[in-house]
């Protein structure tokens, strides 16, 4: 057909309007159609997603019950740090507690709208979604305070959408179940922020070395900075991009009319006074007081608590130690030319309040105060000699000083070989540290007494001789069973239990543990009283001399082993026993003939020195009621009561066993020293013969001391009964080829592989 004859209703308005609706209409439909089955198909899909999300997530009864890693805190005795132990370097600050700068900085930073929100925002999610899926991944940001803290919490930091959507369930359950100013602390109390730093309170330490409720506004502002990107925004890191991200923040608080535009223009461009570094490592790596902390760490803190509740249980663990002291002692011991050992103990109490157990725990975790068996040379006598005050006798009592040769060839000599002094008083046995009369004495005693005595007062070693070398300190004991020995001297006759934590308390102030001291009758006060008092006399004139604290009672005893190989001083004032034990780790020599008095006593007095200053001490020890004992002015030669002319010393004694006369041999009247029912007595022990008694009895000294005379003027014998020890037991006798000193029980190496085992086993290290 033409187009002249086709029908004009062909081309009316009507017409064509009508088919075009018809068009539109059917495209426009199956378009709703198509949109309605795909978002029928999405809405499922999504209800099964977020099903499928919502059951692998924490319950709102998992929410309540999650417990953050926090960080132990152990504290010195006067509620001082010591160091903290973690995984993640957190302490729990409440909110009231931080600065309100730190809070809008934070507030700025992240979240301004924080307290309006329901824990998500929309939009920025829709956009956030709009821009990865363009992106083809997580490229885009947009979590609230809220999401941040579920993700904290409960999440991984991958950067996917599904991530992103557990985000948002948990940020509105969290919402539903904690309120605005619960979820503010909970997240200003778990982000990381850098070099460690879990938390504002770690932070607030970390880069400004304060407290987080004394932060400034330029302070806050670094600190809210940090958020985004720890290590890129660090202050000690990069000071031009940590002041850019600070500019940032400060605008942003500016912006919202949350700090003033002075406050703004003063604080913009001013340096921070950053806190000085510490280096740390691992959680392991220990800053204050290291062998201390490994000591109650693997003794006690480990073992009973495990590993999660100690590094993640914000315990706070109140110990024994006086942090002063510590520093002092670890300052001293580092500046030793030899490895060695401190130790401080109260004795009445049996609190460690220093422990050294070498110049450089970082070189070695081998703690020599507590692990080195080590033998303790003439320290281990006043044992020996508290033993036979035990037995009755006194220190005014005699003994010999004279060569010793035993029968399978055992000959002991003194550190001053080939002299001797014959008739000696054990105070000045004791005194000037004879070796020939601590053997014979111990001899007297018998080696099972004096066993039996060590163990009674706190020597646990398993390493103690069975013969007569024990008098020499021939047993193997570390440094802490000498301060608990010594304490039992100090306090009166007790032994106590060593210890170092009084207080554990959980991270909601529950007390999990309590510890005390812990004191057993060890020797009847009369003996320590007495023992404590000759060895004041090693202080006074003895070979410790040079170790006497000024206005203070001090009593101790040297030690030293042979070929200088281990040197010790032991002993104490009023309140305070402290040991110092120096050796090397190979058992070489010391070198330049360093006895205990050269190379340990110098230690010891400047610690003491030290200690007393720090310490409310009293000058002067306790004396019980039931001591029973009495000062008496002695001769130190014979023991009588002192004359005008005598070496005169005060020494303590059970009362009514003091001698009544005057020493004959300065003045006093010699009827009257043999009429004296508690004249000195000359002690023989069994091994010595008549020849030798002759040879070296006091009354043959000759023109070391004065002859006494009778009444008619003539010379006469010593006024000194001579007593002969029976045989209490079979001696016991060490081999003559054998040298007890070279036995060590605790090799170095062995201990440092046992130290790593002890981190495996508690997975502090892989």
């Amino acid at each position: 057909m033409s187009y002249a004859t086709r029908n004009d209703k062909d081309f009316s308005l009507e017409h064509k309007t009508k088919k075009k609706k018809s068009f539109v209409f059917s495209i426009f439909s199956s378009l709703l159609l198509l949109a309605a089955v795909i978002g029928a198909v999405v809405a499922v899909a999504m209800i099964f997603f977020l099903k499928d999300i919502t059951n692998t997530l924490p319950s709102y009864q998992d929410m309540l019950d999650h417990q953050p890693s926090l960080a132990t805190t152990i504290y010195d005795r006067n509620g001082k740090v010591v160091t903290q132990l973690f995984q993640e370097n957190r302490t729990w600050v409440k909110l009231d507690a931080i600065s309100p700068w730190m809070v809008k900085a934070i507030l700025a930073a992240e979240d301004d709208s924080f307290y309006d929100h329901s824990g998500i925002r929309p939009v920025a999610i829709v956009r956030a979604i709009v821009v990865d899926i363009f992106h083809m991944g997580a490229k885009q940001g947009a979590s609230t305070i809220t999401q941040q803290l579920a993700r904290n919490l409960f999440l991984s930091n991958e950067k996917t959408i599904i991530r992103k959507a557990k985000e948002a369930v948990l940020a509105l359950r969290l919402e539903r179940i904690y309120t605005k100013d619960q979820l503010l602390e909970m997240y200003l109390n778990t982000i990381y922020m850098g070099h460690g730093a879990y938390g504002v309170e770690a932070a607030a330490k970390t880069y400004f070395a304060k407290a987080p409720k004394n932060l400034t506004i330029d302070e806050s502002a670094i600190l809210a900075g940090l958020v985004a990107a720890p290590e890129k925004y660090s202050p000690f890191r990069s000071g031009k991009s940590s002041q850019t991200r600070k500019a940032y923040v400060m605008r942003r608080m500016l912006d919202l009319d949350w700090i003033s535009k002075d406050d703004y223009d003063s604080y913009l461009n001013k340096k921070p006074a950053l806190a000085k570094r510490t280096a740390r490592t691992n959680s392991i790596s220990l800053e204050g007081a290291p062998y201390f902390v490994s000591y109650i760490l693997f003794k006690q803190l480990l073992p009973h608590y495990g590993t999660d509740k100690i590094y993640r249980g914000g315990l706070k663990v109140h110990t024994t130690l006086d942090i002063d002291l510590q520093k002092k002692a670890e300052e001293i011991v580092s500046k030793m030319p030899h490895e060695g050992a401190l130790i401080a103990l109260d004795p009445n109490t049996g609190e460690i309040l220093a422990m050294v157990g070498g110049r450089d725990f970082d070189k070695s975790k081998f703690n020599r105060a507590t692990q080195a068996y080590r033998q303790p040379g003439s320290s281990f006598k006043p044992i020996v000699y508290a033993t036979a005050l035990e037995q009755g006798y006194r220190g005014v009592d005699h003994i010999l000083d004279a060569p010793l040769l035993f029968p399978n060839g055992w000959s002991p000599s003194n550190y001053t070989s080939n002299k001797y002094d014959g008739e000696i008083t054990l105070l000045t046995a004791l005194a000037k540290s004879i070796n020939t009369s601590a053997v014979r004495l111990a001899q007297i005693d018998g080696v099972g007494r004096i066993a039996d005595l060590a163990r009674r007062i706190g020597i646990t070693t398993p390493y103690l001789p069975d013969d007569l070398s024990v008098a020499l300190g021939t047993a193997s004991v570390t440094p802490l069973e000498m301060s608990v020995a010594y304490s039992t001297f100090a306090n009166n006759g007790y032994k106590v239990e060593p210890y170092a934590v009084k207080e554990i308390l959980s991270q909601r102030g529950e007390s999990l543990e309590q510890n005390g001291p812990k004191l057993t009758s060890a020797i009847s006060p009369t003996t320590a009283v007495s023992l404590r008092s000759m060895l004041e006399q090693v202080t006074g004139w003895g070979t410790g001399a040079r170790a006497k604290i000024p206005n203070y009672e001090t009593f101790g005893k040297t030690g030293t082993t042979n070929d200088w190989t281990d040197a010790w001083f032991v002993g104490g004032v009023p309140g305070l026993v402290v040991v110092v034990y120096i050796g090397n780790d190979n058992h070489k020599p010391l070198g330049g003939r360093s006895t205990g008095a050269v190379a340990a006593l110098p230690v010891w007095k400047e610690f003491v020195s030290y200690a007393v200053t720090k310490m409310n001490l009293p000058s002067s020890f306790s004396i019980p009621g039931d001591a029973e004992v009495e000062a008496v002015r002695v001769c130190k030669t014979t023991g009588f009561i002192a004359a005008e002319g005598c070496p005169a010393t005060t020494l303590l004694m059970a009362q009514g066993r003091a001698p009544t006369s005057v020493c004959p041999w300065h003045g006093g009247s010699l009827s009257a020293a043999r009429a004296d029912d508690n004249a000195p007595q000359l002690l023989l022990a069994p091994i010595d013969d008549e020849a030798t008694s002759n040879k070296y009895a006091m009354k043959l000294a000759g023109e070391d001391h004065t002859q006494p005379q009778d009444n008619s003027g003539q010379t006469d014998s010593a006024p000194i009964p001579q007593k002969k020890a029976a045989e209490k037991e079979p001696v016991k006798l060490p081999s003559s080829s054998s040298d007890p000193y070279k036995k060590d029980p605790s090799q170095q190496t062995d201990m440092e592989a046992k130290y790593q085992e002890l981190l495996r086993k508690y997975n502090i290290i892989e």
